[in-house]
């Protein structure tokens, strides 16, 4: 079998099929380009069993893959215990391990910034998914009490642990250039929101690297064709080419080294709950080796 890393389509298809590690799937969307078109490939990729809570702050009328549809125009407090009754509660979910819930956010935007890290903690658990779409273009009102406060993107980037922007397809630079700086003077073109636009997937793996992939999708055909950059065919930066000549050694990495690398798991998950602090996150091992008399080299 393929490996997902070295596949950025089957990489997509596992995001978008729920099948991949992502509890928290943000959206972000612009006056280009709308993000409920990633909603109808979700409900597309998603298998029969999966209950789809809908929250909506723009929806007037329930999708047809939602199975429940809730008005989002509550406070954030209500809003959290009404979508909660629809989820199962921590013992169940352990019973009902085959079974997947996912909550779907049209307008992330209407949450109040002070709010969103206990509404997204509350809700992305490993048996149950969050979709949210963000609307970059749209201004976020902040008050003087959250003036150092990071923003709601900054916060919903940290969070989330994969990332979707949508922009129009287009087919090079330039044009997309112009077509970013009409947008910016409200100067709409035709065909924003066709059925081919332009998809950017960022993945992050548990010890918190990112992956960036970018792919032309077709919502008729439910295809996604990866587009390759310049810089990916330039080589690998830290291939031993590079150094070759420069140094008396050896500074490249052999394809084992990169293999390991990319396994070390660090507590990148761990620091997104916000429960730790500013604790040092260890996981003591057999294999470790240290005095059990002696108090400071207690790894707990």
């Amino acid at each position: 079998m393929a490996s997902t890393s070295h596949n950025p389509a089957i990489l997509l298809r596992r995001v978008l099929s729920l099948r991949e590690n992502s509890h928290f799937v943000l959206v972000i969307d612009s006056i280009g380009r709308s993000g409920h078109c990633v909603l109808d490939e979700v409900a597309h990729e998603a298998e029969g069993s999966t209950t789809i809570i809908y929250v909506s702050f723009e929806t007037i009328r329930k999708p047809n893959y939602a199975t429940h549809f809730i008005d989002g125009c509550i406070s954030p407090s209500r809003l959290l215990t009404t979508i909660q009754s629809f989820l199962p509660s921590p013992e169940h979910s352990k019973l009902s391990a085959g079974s997947k819930f996912l909550v779907v956010i049209d307008s992330i935007n209407s949450i109040p910034g002070g709010n969103l890290v206990q509404f997204v903690t509350q809700l992305a658990s490993p048996s149950v998914a969050l979709l949210a779409i963000f609307h970059k273009d749209v201004p976020e009102y902040r008050s003087a009490e959250l003036e150092n406060y990071p923003s709601s993107i900054q916060l919903l980037k940290f969070m989330a642990s994969s990332i979707i922007e949508v922009r129009p397809f287009t087919l090079d630079i330039g044009e997309e250039q112009d077509q970013e700086s009409g947008l910016q003077k409200l100067d709409m073109p035709t065909g924003l929101n066709s059925s081919v636009y332009k998809l950017i997937l960022t993945n992050r793996r548990k010890s918190g690297r990112a992956l960036t992939h970018e792919f032309k999708c077709d919502s008729q055909t439910h295809s996604f064709t990866p587009i390759q950059n310049d810089e990916d065919s330039t080589g690998d930066p830290e291939g031993s080419e590079s150094f070759e000549g420069l140094t008396t050694f050896n500074l490249g990495t052999s394809n084992r080294q990169k293999a390991a690398k990319e396994q070390v798991a660090l507590p990148f998950l761990e620091a997104q709950t916000f429960n730790t602090g500013g604790a040092i996150v260890y996981e003591f091992e057999k294999d470790d080796d240290y005095d059990e008399e002696d108090p400071y080299e207690d790894p707990f």
